[in-house]
């Protein structure tokens, strides 16, 4: 059975909802975080009043305030979220290893710089230096695109970008040290950053080598209980205007290879347990249909709350990237505060991710597009209507569509669902707390999938503990139609002991307790 096409609206929404966590040309992330290419202004070491003081100032806290995301919606190449979380905690991993030298105790990952004077650390003007130098090498090994604006981030604070000191005695030096040690690590950590991994010619970097192949093709549904690609419009436009050149593409499993990339904190993702997908076994009709019914009964009763739920959790750089520095704010940290909560979410990130990446090649779960064209057909079905409409209405079945994009990927787990469930597990160890009492608020109109109608006025989402968020992105996976219910309850679960298994391993080296 073949996939219906999607309108323009899909190409649109991915490319917007993915540019705020994704690097360009023009874009610097930090972590999920993207920085104008207007740098900021900074206090010098003469004293001169500026924005930014590398004494008493936190970058990471500066630049996740100062941030100007307004460009995103220009971008065009998105980053998937597999190359950004991998990206976004070897940055995390760089900060934490250069600031392991100016604490008590803690001994990098993948350094060992020994210990400076407690004197070193009295301001926080070393720490911000050596960070923004191991930064440095992540971005250029990692998003080279972003180094322009890295040097110009790193001149507007008074430092030299092109300084390759590394005398361990400095925080020039430490950070260089620090940031080129994880980078050698993970260089070929199993990703194919390089792309040369099983080819001599013409590689192309994160290309798949495991030789993953679907059982079904955008066109023929052969067997309705795995993943079936989507047939997407390719989204190139005639000049300035809104036609469609008429030209499609079809999904393709990103990074498959995920799946083999080395973990911080276990060997094999096998190990770790998720129940069987029966919930998407075709052969047992009843129940096959009853969780297709299940996702169309939440198409059909889509709130204006929900909707924006649904887009929020869908766009990484919020619904994974800045909760987590609502959280630092929340529970006032300071820098090291920061860094460290970053680096024990990351972990917990990757780990999680790779571990839902073998289990979604293993299982190979079909979505819900495809599953409920296989029940029912051309039959008549009732749900949201698409972005023109915005209203319930009843349509053929095989005409139906999600109101979120459709992951380039296998169904189950649901990724989404698993890291935030990570995440939020290390947060709350870290922090000994639940709460993380953060408000975002949507301006009027500002759907990205019905824009101009919903929200009909301002609307703030505000979650007072990270167990609310968790179900809440749980739940709007449902709300989206990107995923059955079943398999975003399982996932919660799933991706929470990976928060654990992250906390154990950060706060291991932060006592200094991992063999040299």
């Amino acid at each position: 059975m073949a996939a219906s096409e999607p309108s323009s609206r899909f190409v649109l929404q991915r490319r917007s909802l993915l540019a705020g966590a994704a690097a360009a040309a023009t874009l610097l992330p930090l972590g999920n975080v993207g920085v104008a290419t207007a740098a900021p202004s900074v206090r010098s070491s003469s004293g001169s009043t500026s924005e930014f003081d590398l004494d008493t100032g936190n970058f990471i806290q500066y630049l996740s305030k100062n941030a100007d995301t307004s460009a995103v919606s220009e971008f065009i190449a998105p980053m998937d979220v597999t190359i950004l979380i991998r990206y976004t905690c070897m940055a995390h991993n760089a900060w934490f290893d250069a600031l392991a030298p100016y604490h008590p105790t803690a001994v990098g990952v993948y350094s060992d710089l020994g210990r400076r004077p407690a004197s070193e650390s009295e301001t926080n003007r070393n720490k911000n230096i050596a960070a923004l130098y191991s930064w440095r090498h992540v971005m250029e090994s990692v998003v080279p695109a972003g180094m322009p604006t890295f040097r110009n981030l790193m001149n507007s604070f008074g430092l030299d970008p092109d300084d390759d000191s590394e005398d361990p005695t400095t925080p020039v030096g430490i950070g260089n040290l620090a940031g080129k040690a994880v980078v050698e690590a993970r260089l070929r950590d199993g990703m194919n950053q390089l792309g040369d991994k099983g080819v001599r010619y013409h590689g192309k970097p994160y290309r798949d080598y495991t030789g993953y192949q679907p059982v079904n093709t955008a066109y023929e549904l052969n067997d309705p209980s795995h993943w079936q690609p989507q047939l997407l419009e390719h989204g190139r436009r005639l000049g300035d205007g809104d036609g469609d050149m008429g030209m499609f593409m079809t999904q393709v499993f990103t990074t498959p290879q995920m799946r083999l990339v080395t973990p911080y904190t276990y060997k094999d993702p096998s190990g770790f347990s998720i129940p069987v997908p029966k919930h998407t076994d075709h052969t047992n009709e009843g129940l096959y249909k009853k969780v297709v019914d299940r996702v169309l009964a939440a198409s059909a009763a889509l709130t204006e709350e929900q909707k924006l739920k649904a887009e929020f959790f869908d766009n990484k750089f919020l619904g994974v990237g800045k909760s987590v520095l609502a959280a630092a704010e929340t529970h006032d940290l300071d820098l090291d505060g920061w860094v460290q909560l970053l680096m024990v979410t990351g972990v917990a990130l990757l780990d999680s991710l790779i571990a839902c990446w073998h289990y979604k090649h293993e299982y190979n779960v079909v979505r819900p597009f495809s599953a409920i064209r296989h029940v029912y057909g051309t039959n008549t079905v009732t749900a949201w209507g698409g972005a023109g409409v915005g209203t319930v209405n009843d349509m053929p079945a095989n005409e139906w569509a999600s109101y979120l994009n459709v992951g380039n990927h296998p169904e189950y787990p649901s990724a989404s669902t698993t890291v935030i469930s990570a995440e939020a597990q290390a947060a709350r160890r870290f922090l000994g707390s639940d709460v993380l009492d953060w408000t975002y608020t949507y301006s009027a109109g500002s759907s990205l999938v019905e824009p101009g109608i919903t929200p009909a006025n301002d609307y703030q989402l505000h979650w007072d503990t990270w167990t609310d968020f968790v179900q809440d992105s749980s739940s709007s996976r449902v709300w989206g139609g990107v995923h059955f219910a079943e398999s975003a309850e399982n996932s919660i679960g799933f991706g929470t002991q990976f928060g654990d298994r992250a906390h154990e391993f950060v706060q291991r080296h932060l006592d200094g307790n991992v063999s040299k």
